[in-house]
């Protein structure tokens, strides 16, 4: 019998570190997996760290998690994962919840928290696009800043009646970005 944990953030400017401490203070951990900078929405099948660890777990193993939003966001594919983790004869046991989902009331808190995880998901989506509509009627530019002036682009090109090839040269863009300011002119 093997504890094992499994540790995830969904961005690169996240560490995973709080979690190891929270864990490592409570849990003797034999092998840690760690998946960085993908989002709980990312199915479990499609984690490395958590597929490499759903692969290493064998009957009577610990699976130990600081929440139960580490192994996703979404109801269903949270449920699958804990599912194949019992079908392995191995234990969930999530921290911040309290409980071991092995046990019924453990799996049935786990289906309420998991809903709640996912419509935290879905209120955090609205959120976030009421602050970029937000943005946009106050005037706020959105997305990245252009690499290139589009106006002394096209102004350029046209002068020195240049290629597509040699414009993207002349101002250090690739050859699409010159293609689609120019297709932006034209409609524009």
């Amino acid at each position: 019998m093997t504890t094992i944990a499994y540790l995830r953030v969904s961005t690169d400017d996240q560490t995973t570190e709080n979690q190891r401490q929270q864990i490592a203070a409570r849990y003797s951990i034999s092998k840690w997996f760690r998946d960085e900078a993908i989002s709980g929405t990312v199915r479990a099948s499609e984690r490395p760290a958590l597929k490499e660890c759903l692969g290493y777990l064998r009957e009577g193993d610990t699976l130990v998690v600081a929440a139960i939003d580490r192994l996703g966001r979404n109801t269903v594919d949270v449920l699958h994962t804990v599912e194949a983790i019992q079908a392995k004869g191995a234990s969930v046991v999530s921290m911040r919840e309290g409980f071991d989902l092995g046990t019924p009331i453990g799996k049935a808190l786990l289906t309420m928290l998991a809903a709640v995880a996912e419509l935290e998901l879905s209120n955090l989506k609205a959120r976030q696009m009421a602050g970029i509509e937000r943005a946009k009627a106050a005037g706020k530019a959105m997305g990245r800043p252009a690499k290139v002036d589009a106006a002394e682009l096209v102004t350029w090109k046209q002068e020195n009646k240049a290629s597509i090839k040699q414009t993207a040269v002349q101002f250090g863009v690739s050859e699409a970005t010159v293609k689609r300011v120019c297709a932006a002119a034209k409609a524009g």
